[in-house]
């Protein structure tokens, strides 16, 4: 039985934001895998359900992970806290126990999910038959599969950072290009896949028409 939660969270002052607020309904086989190179908390696999929520000030991260930890049956994957911006995320194998920990979320905030900040596509390239040195350069950062030469890549830039998720993962579903990298952390998130140009274009375009889906302001 999980320990009981602390008093409410609720009522972030008047500047806070929901900067996102990201369901990952089933996690892609190469998302799944990349989280498990980058994830400092309990790990995922394919298949699973996941909550990404983004904030600030940075530092309400911590009593709305308590609350959800504890009155939930989701496990925590990330909690990371900058100067201006947190992002956490919660995981599950169920559905169910994902969206209830987004309720959670959002009844100790006092909010609705229609407060959240809306994705805003800063940048997309697509950069055919990718040189062979610039391959070398985009591989000493990649943590997820490499790019090789010849392949055309897919380069997206969405703020808030922790959107990048939705996308990426929205991605994978829509065609079989390689997740070469996202980081969803910090002022924008930033993706880069790897592939035929068709199946990148096609890529490119689920990614967007799912940013595009997401509610909010702003």
């Amino acid at each position: 039985m999980n320990p009981p939660a602390t008093p409410a969270a609720r009522v972030p002052h008047e500047d806070f934001q929901l900067r996102a607020y990201c369901h990952i309904d089933r996690m892609q086989p190469q998302f799944a895998a990349f989280i498990g190179t980058i994830t400092q908390g309990d790990p995922v696999v394919e298949g699973w359900a996941a909550l990404y929520v983004e904030m600030a000030p940075g530092n309400w991260v911590f009593p709305i992970v308590d609350r959800v930890v504890k009155s939930t049956d989701v496990r925590p994957g990330s909690q990371i806290v900058e100067r201006h911006y947190g992002m956490f995320e919660v995981h599950s194998g169920s559905q169910a126990d994902v969206l209830r920990a987004g309720e959670v979320v959002l009844e100790e905030l006092g909010l609705v999910r229609a407060d959240r900040m809306r994705p805003n596509v800063a940048s997309v390239q697509v950069v055919t038959n990718v040189n062979p040195f610039q391959c070398q350069l985009l591989n000493r950062f990649n943590r997820g599969t490499m790019i090789v030469a010849g392949e055309t890549m897919l380069v997206l830039e969405v703020e808030p950072a922790a959107y990048v998720t939705l996308a990426a993962n929205e991605a994978e579903k829509a065609a079989p290009v390689r997740l070469n990298h996202f980081s969803s952390v910090g002022a924008f998130g930033r993706l880069w896949m790897s592939g035929t140009e068709a199946d990148v274009l096609a890529a490119r375009d689920a990614a967007l028409t799912a940013l595009a889906s997401v509610d909010g302001v702003g």
